[in-house]
């Protein structure tokens, strides 16, 4: 986030939707030089100002306060492009197939790099007749565990979510399985296809 909310982006959203500053203003209430301060970088919108500002220029509170407007470019929902997004307060899990801004617990999330797996986090696969069995030898502590495991298909995705203290193991559907996704909540994401 640049500051608070850039002027930049309220004019670009401004001007892309062809409304002047004195409409903007008016729709908010506010004097058109309250709107061109804000533009020119004096000054800042008021927090109960936020979400009309948002629902004005049609973006998202959240890209307003990070700055970026967000373009989705995966249009036709491609599942290899999948993202993961784990919330470091609360362990949430969120997956999204495009750009996005993502929040949980109060923060933006950014999304994780999957890297190839080093000998601590190597992934053993078995196909055991229609189904994968996929297993890690790895510690897992409440201090160092595998958070989930994850089948990417053609059409989907599905998460077995681990906890401390059980096994780094899951069964998955044989079927158009592409990748398998996994989650250290020490060492970050890893990612091996099928």
């Amino acid at each position: 986030m640049n500051k608070y909310v850039t002027g930049t982006i309220i004019k670009q959203l401004r001007e892309k939707r062809n409304i002047t500053q004195s409409e903007l203003a008016k729709t908010l209430n506010v004097s058109d030089k309250t709107v061109s301060k804000w533009e020119t970088g004096r000054g800042y919108p008021d927090i109960t100002l936020i979400e009309p500002i948002a629902k004005t220029l049609g973006i998202s509170v959240i890209e307003l306060l990070s700055g970026d407007n967000i373009i989705n470019s995966n249009r036709s929902f491609n599942m290899l492009k999948i993202k993961f997004y784990v919330c470091p307060i609360c362990g949430n899990i969120i997956t999204a197939t495009g750009e996005s801004v993502i929040s949980c617990c109060g923060i933006t999330l950014p999304p994780l790099e999957a890297e190839m797996p080093d000998e601590e986090h190597n992934l053993a696969k078995e196909r055991v007749e229609d189904e994968y069995y996929v297993s890690l030898e790895h510690n897992m502590t409440k201090e160092h565990y595998i958070s989930f495991i994850a089948a990417i298909y053609d059409d989907g995705v599905q998460i077995v979510k681990l906890y401390p203290e059980g096994n780094a193991e899951a069964r998955f559907k044989a079927g158009r399985v592409r990748m398998f996704y996994y989650y250290c909540n020490k060492h970050g994401l890893f990612k091996i296809t099928r």
